[in-house]
């Protein structure tokens, strides 16, 4: 039987599988050697001469799936409740901005650029946010 490695590397990179997954007749081996395009391997499919072999061991039946608290890992705020504590975080950033702007202490511009940047999880808190303002908006009027 010749030899078709190089082959059987050009059919498995354009069926997107391994090398070992090709399966090549025997018989037409010849056939196989004369191949260099893509459509040639096409044909080679539609004949029969090269065919794609299933995926060995059992990895791809089903994964099992971790359940219970045995399977969880990290404390309990680095998973799930995350989302949670963004909610809390941002309505607090929200309402101390409400509160600046009617007061007067920012303007109704300023307000929304603000409220994007908490909406895009800019500050990590409260006190953060005002650092930020006394920082980039109040002292850049002159307050």
């Amino acid at each position: 039987m010749p030899n078709l490695r190089s082959k059987r590397e050009l059919i498995a990179r354009y069926l997107g599988v391994g090398v070992d997954r090709v399966w090549i007749d025997p018989e037409n081996a010849d056939e196989v050697l004369d191949i260099d395009t893509r459509e040639d391997v096409r044909i080679l499919l539609r004949r029969g001469i090269v065919k794609v072999k299933p995926v060995k061991g059992q990895k791809h039946v089903v994964e099992k799936r971790k359940r219970g608290y045995g399977s969880k890992k990290g404390k309990k705020t680095a998973r799930a409740p995350r989302k949670r504590l963004w909610i809390e975080r941002v309505r607090a950033q929200r309402k101390l901005l409400r509160y600046l702007r009617d007061k007067g202490l920012i303007t109704r511009r300023e307000y929304r650029t603000l409220y994007m940047r908490v909406k895009g999880g800019m500050f990590r808190s409260k006190a953060h946010l005002l650092e930020y303002i006394k920082e980039h908006i109040w002292r850049v009027r002159g307050e």
